[in-house]
């Protein structure tokens, strides 16, 4: 989990419910997301920085996997199984946002910039349909994901006339769940 105790901290948390600082990152950064690649690195968006982390979970070595000057503050991340990352990057002052794809080797690819308030975001099991959120603006889109990893057929999946959303994850099933900020639930979408 990120910002334990104090921004700019990772800690892990075991089965017995045991809370340890796993890393400190480097100052002026402060994570967001995590996912891990098929090489079990740590991946995880570091919004003031406006990079993509990487962590070494051996040496605990921190460094820069991906860093873009246009990126707004990369908020959530999720990742494929051809290790391409997809990163949500909203603009909260201005209410838009970016959506971007990181590929294996650290390239950063813009696939969409006209979006509202980028948020949550998460990939379907088999891979083919990726879900973003809006924060501000309440919808939820789904894209088609080719096997490029580029996206295509944007189409509203749902949208809530009330409250904020954050973190977005799918299940083995497809179903969405979306956390409501204000509303202090979880809402699951079939």
């Amino acid at each position: 989990m990120v910002n334990y105790q104090k921004d700019g901290t990772v800690a892990t948390v075991d089965l017995k419910g045991k809370i340890e600082l796993f890393v400190t990152l480097p100052e002026g950064s402060n994570g967001n997301a995590i996912r891990f690649n098929s090489k079990g690195e740590m991946l995880l968006a570091d919004w003031p920085k406006h990079n993509i982390l990487k962590v070494n979970m051996s040496t605990r070595e921190v460094s820069v996997f991906a860093h873009d000057s246009t990126f707004n503050q990369p908020n959530d991340i999720a990742i494929n199984s051809k290790d391409q990352l997809f990163a949500s990057d909203p603009n909260w002052k201005e209410g838009t946002g970016q959506l971007w794809r990181i590929d294996p080797d650290g390239k950063v690819n813009l696939l969409m910039d006209s979006l509202g308030t980028t948020n949550g975001l998460c990939l379907s099991p088999d891979e083919k349909i990726l879900y973003v959120n809006e924060s501000r603006q309440r919808n939820v889109w789904a894209f088609d994901v080719d096997d490029a990893g580029n996206i295509s057929n944007k189409r509203l999946f749902a949208e809530f006339p009330d409250f904020g959303f954050d973190g977005m994850k799918c299940d083995r099933e497809g179903n969405v769940y979306i956390t409501r900020h204000g509303k202090g639930t979880i809402a699951i979408l079939s």
